[in-house]
């Protein structure tokens, strides 16, 4: 799990969406308190990355990884972009095949 949560922050941290999506299974579901929105599907996926990553030129900085057995972790992020500095979490679940199959976000 720590390996492919750090292979997120680098693909993000490299505006990398195409890497960061291989990450994600096709029908993983991002739902984000802070912003209000989930976004569902490879598409909803891309569309997240691309406009809450790339176009904010955010970079992502890991602060404590806490699994909860096999396939849950809540990942503790410092986030820094053009919107200043925030920190934040996401509660990962990966699925049978080790890809991530839903996060749920929020910043603190």
């Amino acid at each position: 799990m720590q390996d492919l949560i750090h292979r997120l922050i680098a693909a993000t941290n490299a505006f990398d969406v195409k890497a960061a999506l291989e990450v994600f299974a096709p029908d993983a579901v991002i739902d984000d308190v802070s912003v209000g929105q989930t976004f569902a599907g490879s598409a909803g996926v891309r569309r997240y990355l691309e406009q809450f990553f790339v176009g904010y030129h955010t970079v992502s900085k890991v602060l404590s990884i806490d699994s909860h057995g096999e396939n849950q972790a809540l990942v503790r992020l410092d986030f820094s972009g053009d919107f200043g500095q925030e920190t934040g979490r996401l509660d990962v679940t990966t699925n049978a095949d080790g890809l991530i199959a839903a996060i749920d976000a929020d910043l603190d």
